[in-house]
């Protein structure tokens, strides 16, 4: 019975290319939008957060756009997006969801809601809330 060898290696399809920026921003874009739908955030509370115009934003959201984005936006989605997992696993689906959008007493908020902090303090802000929200569930 004749012995079957490999001659080449797997590469799974759709491989992201770490060293491709257009194919990192479209891969980020979408799972951005995907969670500004989820948050229901609308068109310049969306853009804003990742500092994009709100015609940007309109584009990315159709997957029309094919653009780049800066080294800040595409920090600010990861922040984002992280702190989107922190907050699914400390607190229940809903409340997880609905979070970003509720007034916070914490140092950090001084009232104001999640959102509108991580807006106005642009990605430092966003990293504290994702470290805030981390030691919240004991991980930091």
């Amino acid at each position: 019975m004749p012995v079957q060898t490999a001659t080449t290696e797997y590469v799974p399809p759709n491989r992201l290319d770490a060293h491709d920026p257009a194919q990192i921003a479209n891969v980020a874009v979408k799972a951005y939008a995907h969670l500004a739908d989820i948050w229901k955030l609308n068109n310049p509370t969306g853009a804003a957060l990742i500092a994009v115009s709100q015609r940007t934003w309109a584009r990315i959201k159709t997957e029309a756009w094919t653009g780049r984005l800066s080294r800040d936006q595409l920090l600010r989605i990861s922040a984002i997006t992280g702190l989107y997992k922190a907050l699914h696993l400390y607190f229940g689906e809903t409340l997880a969801d609905q979070w970003v959008h509720m007034p916070n007493s914490g140092p950090l908020f001084g009232g104001r809601t999640p959102l509108d902090a991580m807006i106005e303090g642009g990605l430092p802000t966003m990293i504290d809330t994702r470290t805030y929200v981390d030691a919240l569930r004991g991980g930091a």
